[in-house]
C-alpha cells in the first residue's frame, strides 16, 4: 500500500488488533504515545480508537443487507455516457457524468431526469467502477485468438513507443478510421491517418475497404505528398497494415522504413 492509499476497513482492523495487545500491557504515559501512533496511521478519532481498544475488535455481520441506492436508470445511463467516452477509467469517467449526461440528452440519446442528474452527480467513483464492471460483464464478447493464432507477421516486428519528444520529421503514428456505423460488416468507407510525432504534420487518404491493394495505394498518395522523408511507421496492431503484402512494400518498395507495433505477442 502506497503512502498516499488509505487503509481499508480490513486493514485497519488488522493493523488495531496488532496494536491491541500493546495497549493492554502498556502504562499510561505509552498509551497516549500509542494512540499518538494509531491516530497517524489510521486517521481516526482519539476517541473511537480508545473506544476500539477497549472493545471487541471482530466485525459483526449484518443483519439487513443494504439495498441497492442506483437503479437501472443509472446503469442505462452509465452504459451510454461511457460509450460516448471511448470506456474512461471510472477516475475520469465519474467527473464527466452530468455534464456529460446534459450534452446527450440535448441531442435526444439520453432521457434525463431531474432525479437522474442528482444521482450521477453524487455518485462515488468506487460505485462507477463496479457498476461499469457489471455492465461489461452482460455485454457479449467476440472470441480472442490465443497467442499461437495471433498474426505471426508480427512477431518479427519490434514493440516499442515513439518517444513523445522525438526531434527528428519522419516517425509516424498510423491509425485506419473505420466510417461502418453501428456495423462492421459489409463494404465501407475508411481513412487512413499518418501524423508526424515531431512537427504534428498529418495526411489523411478515403479508401473503400481495407485490402492491401487499397491501402498501399493510399500510402503510396501519402509519400508523394509529404515533404519529409518517412523513417519510421507505427500503426496499432490491426492486419490491415500487418501483412505480407503491406511488409513487401515497406521493405523493397519504400526502402529505409521501421516499421514498430504497439504491443508485444506472447511468445510461444
Amino acid at each position: 500500500m502506497s503512502n498516499d492509499e488509505k487503509m481499508t476497513i480490513d486493514e485497519r482492523r488488522k493493523y488495531l488488533r496488532k496494536m491491541q495487545n500493546r495497549y493492554h500491557q502498556s502504562t499510561h504515559q505509552e498509551r497516549s504515545k500509542l494512540l499518538d501512533e494509531m491516530e497517524v496511521v489510521t486517521e481516526l478519532h482519539r476517541k473511537s480508537l480508545i473506544r476500539l481498544m477497549n472493545g471487541n475488535l471482530v466485525r459483526k455481520l449484518r443483519h439487513k443487507q443494504r439495498g441497492r441506492s442506483y437503479g437501472v436508470e443509472v446503469d442505462d445511463a452509465l452504459r451510454v455516457i461511457a460509450e460516448s467516452l471511448d470506456y474512461v477509467c471510472a477516475e475520469r469517467l465519474q467527473p464527466s457524468l452530468v455534464w456529460m449526461a446534459k450534452h446527450l440528452a440535448r441531442h435526444g440519446e439520453l432521457q434525463l431526469s431531474k432525479s437522474l442528474l442528482s444521482q450521477l452527480d453524487r455518485i462515488s467513483v468506487s460505485t462507477v467502477r463496479r457498476r461499469l464492471k457489471q455492465i461489461h460483464q452482460d455485454q457479449p464478447r467476440l472470441p480472442r485468438k490465443g497467442p499461437e493464432q495471433a498474426n505471426r507477421v508480427m512477431r518479427d516486428i519490434p514493440a516499442k513507443r515513439i518517444a513523445w519528444d522525438e526531434p527528428q520529421p519522419g516517425h509516424f503514428e498510423v491509425d485506419l478510421v473505420h466510417h461502418c456505423g453501428v456495423s462492421a460488416s459489409g463494404h465501407y468507407l475508411h481513412t487512413l491517418q499518418l501524423v508526424d510525432v515531431a512537427t504534428g504534420w498529418s495526411e489523411r487518404v478515403a479508401t473503400l475497404g481495407r485490402s492491401y491493394v487499397v491501402m498501399e495505394d493510399a500510402f503510396e498518395r501519402i509519400l508523394a505528398r509529404l515533404p519529409f522523408t518517412v523513417l519510421e511507421i507505427h500503426p496499432d496492431n490491426g492486419s490491415e497494415f500487418l501483412n505480407h503484402h503491406l511488409l513487401r512494400f515497406w521493405k523493397e518498395v519504400v526502402k529505409g522504413v521501421q516499421l514498430s507495433t504497439q504491443s508485444p505477442l506472447a511468445e510461444e
